[in-house]
Parts: C-alpha cells; sequence; structure tokens
C-alpha cells in the first residue's frame, strides 16, 4: 500500500471529507489532496471524479467552495482534489508570480532544466496519483470521469484528449481552451516547456489535441460565465475549442451563461450539472 496521511476527517452528506498528504515520488515533495468517500464505498468499489483547480488554488478552494460533496453522495462519486503544483521546492523564483510557479503548475510535465525534477503534474495527475487512490480507496478506475475550473479546466481537457479511453468523461468550468494562444498559457509553457519548443506547446493544447483526437467517444461539457473578466481579457477563448472539436469530430456541449463570472459561486450553481453529466457515462 501506498502511504497516505490523513490530515484532516468531516462528516457530510453521509460520507467523509477528507485531505491526505504524501510523499511525491513524481514530484518530489510532499503533496496533498482532498477526496470525498462517498457512503457507498463502505459496501462497494465506487466511481471516481478528478477536480483540478485552478491558479493561486490548493486541495482546499474546491472542498469548501465547489458545492460538490451532495452531488457526489447523490451519485456515490468519490472525488479525488489534489493541489496545483508542488510546493516548498526552493527553486529560485517559484514564489515571483500568481500565474507561474507555485499554484500554477499548469499540468504539464517541465522540460526546462530548472523546473523538469518537480513540476511534473501532468505525470502526477495521470499516473502517480491514480495509483495512490487505487491502493487506499475502494475505486473502479474502469469508471472514472476528470474534471476543472480554468487552469484546471486546461488540466481536465488535455488529460482527456491525450488518454483516450482513461476517463469516460470530462467537464470544465471557465477552462484555459488554447493557452498556446493566450497570455497565460504563454508564459507559463515559455517557462516549463522552453520558448523554442512549440511542438511541445500544441502536446498540452486542448485545442490542437481536439484536431487530431483519434479514440472512444468522449463527449467535452463546458459552461463559460458571460461576466467573466478573463473571457473579455483572451484567456479563454472557448470559440476556439468549439472550432478545433468541430475540425476533430469531438462532441463539445458549450453552455455561456448570463451574468456568470470566473468565481467559485458560478461553479457552486452548476456543479450539479457537472455530476449529473458524468453520471450519464460512470453509471451507464
Amino acid at each position: 500500500m501506498m502511504i497516505i496521511t490523513e490530515e484532516s476527517s468531516n462528516k457530510v452528506f453521509g460520507g467523509w471529507q477528507k485531505v491526505f498528504s504524501h510523499e511525491s515520488k513524481e514530484l518530489g515533495c510532499k503533496m496533498k489532496f482532498g477526496v470525498y468517500i462517498p457512503p457507498q464505498a463502505e459496501t462497494e468499489n465506487v466511481p471516481v471524479v478528478y477536480w483540478l483547480s485552478g491558479l493561486t488554488c490548493t486541495e482546499q478552494n474546491f472542498i469548501t467552495k465547489g458545492n460538490s460533496q451532495g452531488p457526489a453522495a447523490k451519485h456515490g462519486f468519490l472525488v479525488v482534489a489534489p493541489d496545483t503544483s508542488p510546493r516548498g521546492c526552493n527553486i529560485e523564483g517559484e514564489e515571483d508570480d500568481w500565474d507561474f510557479g507555485t499554484g500554477a503548475g499548469f499540468y504539464v510535465d517541465a522540460t526546462e532544466d530548472k523546473w523538469k525534477t518537480h513540476y511534473r503534474m501532468y505525470s502526477y495527475i495521470t499516473k502517480e496519483l491514480p495509483a495512490v487512490i487505487a491502493a487506499n480507496f475502494k475505486v473502479d478506475h474502469e469508471r472514472a470521469a476528470i474534471m476543472g475550473h480554468s487552469m484546471g479546466g486546461h488540466g481536465a481537457l488535455i488529460c482527456a484528449l491525450k488518454n483516450p479511453g482513461m476517463y469516460k468523461s470530462v467537464s470544465a468550468f471557465s477552462p484555459i481552451c488554447n493557452p498556446i494562444n493566450c497570455p497565460w498559457g504563454v508564459k507559463a509553457f515559455t517557462g516549463y516547456l522552453g520558448e523554442a519548443n512549440k511542438d511541445a506547446w500544441r502536446e498540452y493544447d486542448a485545442c490542437e489535441l481536439a484536431k487530431k483526437y483519434n479514440g472512444p467517444p468522449l463527449e467535452i461539457f463546458v459552461d463559460q460565465g458571460k461576466a467573466d473578466s478573463f473571457l473579455e481579457k483572451g484567456q479563454l477563448l472557448p470559440d476556439n475549442l468549439v472550432g478545433a472539436c468541430a475540425e476533430g469530430g469531438v462532441p463539445v456541449v458549450m453552455r455561456m451563461q448570463e451574468g456568470y463570472d470566473h468565481s467559485y459561486y458560478f461553479m457552486a450553481t452548476y456543479m450539479a450539472d457537472h455530476f449529473d453529466q458524468h453520471a450519464k457515462f460512470l453509471k451507464a
């Protein structure tokens, strides 16, 4: 069994919202992750949903603000919410910016020398963390889904598109859809992957991946607030994702929600819809 340490535990909706820590071999540091254990997990292996948070977040933002435990209990989903980056690695500059370094791992495996030892969030999410969850909880990884917000929405989309069949469904709130063409993405990819390595950039861009997707049917479900300031600033580019999915034959539902912004108030409002969406595929 992979060793994990329980950091907190709170009963909610008949299940348990817990936080655990472990020593990550992939990232070379201690990592925390939230786990909602639904009541159904007492007697059976349950589906698992991975949530990826956005810039500046930790494992706490989603589990305290996301309004997720009720829908998870309803459907019997174990929900895993990891941190957004390695922490405390003593890399020069990792604390300098809110949108790069600590709290901003961007779910890529860095290739630049300064970052490549620790900033391997893509492999952490798709390899190490699922192994930790499978070793310690009653889950059925044949029934897995992934979802996220903003930077984490980008992470959810690329994880699903790069690993056909690993996740039965994928959804996102306000995702960074086309990072190679937005300021956040250009900054992160330049730092983690190198300015000249544009081929690697495209391998972590949902639009580029959707254009060439070749795998089991995968429906992308997205909610985007129309009053989102980052939409106006050109950071999210949802229309580009719709166009790329059309080109690649990937079904996408893009719901533009009037009056909603980029905050957890928006996500809490529509979280149940996303869990209902995942239930269509995880409970089929």
